[in-house]
């Protein structure tokens, strides 16, 4: 039976391919408030200011490849029972071919109605604007999927769940910051090992991680190789 690696990926997972990260020093969040574009509240005052900037994101993701990050994590399925569980709103993991993937919050080319966060449609690459006046079949407005902060992580139980089948358990590009995200470090086994894929030092409590420190692509380059070695 192949061991179960769970990986939790951040946006420093997607930098190399191109996605800007918001909490960097010349990240997304420098150019917009996240009360504008990222609250319940911002969409309820200025809805065509939230939809252009997620319409902007989704072209910028439209643009961007999976790197080699991503595709080394999907050929680590031969090997390993691989579920990745994301911060990312991209979908960069699926498109390296990923099969098991967990969205925590949400993703960029899905869209919902207000009424209901929990019925989800496709964007269309060939169409990938959500403007106000674009409503579902009940001819209620559709917003971005996306857990804005201030909202549940409706998928948050679920990844604790997955974190306590680990085996093994990589954390990649993500500053272990934004909660309750963050918390999943806590449910990984004390007896597990714990790889860490991060070109800065990541605060954390936890004693006896394995710091890789580079980027991702590098970073799951050299994993894969301790993993197939161990």
């Amino acid at each position: 039976m192949k061991k179960k690696l769970i990986v939790l990926t951040g946006a420093g997972m997607s930098a190399e391919s191109g996605i800007a990260t918001f909490r960097d020093a010349d990240g997304m969040w420098n150019n917009y408030r996240v009360e504008d574009v990222a609250t319940p509240q911002a969409f309820a005052r200025n809805p065509e200011m939230v939809l252009d900037f997620y319409n902007m994101r989704r072209r910028e993701l439209l643009n961007a490849r999976p790197n080699a990050g991503h595709t080394g994590l999907a050929a680590l399925e031969k090997d390993f029972d691989v579920c990745i569980i994301t911060q990312n709103v991209d979908n960069l993991h699926e498109r390296a071919g990923s099969t098991s993937v967990l969205h925590l919050h949400g993703e960029l080319m899905k869209s919902c109605p207000v009424n209901n966060v929990n019925r989800t449609y496709d964007i269309s690459p060939d169409n990938p604007d959500i403007r106000v006046g674009d409503t579902d079949p009940g001819g209620h407005q559709l917003r971005p999927f996306i857990v804005w902060f201030g909202e549940a992580v409706p998928m948050i139980e679920q990844a604790i769940r997955l974190v306590k089948q680990a085996d093994i358990a990589v954390i990649i590009g993500t500053s272990l910051n934004v909660y309750p995200a963050a918390g999943l470090l806590n449910h990984v086994r004390h007896s597990l090992p714990v790889y860490l894929i991060d070109p800065k030092d990541v605060p954390t409590d936890r004693q006896g991680i394995r710091h890789i420190k580079t980027g991702a692509s590098d970073g799951v380059k050299q994993l894969t190789a301790l993993l197939l070695q161990s």
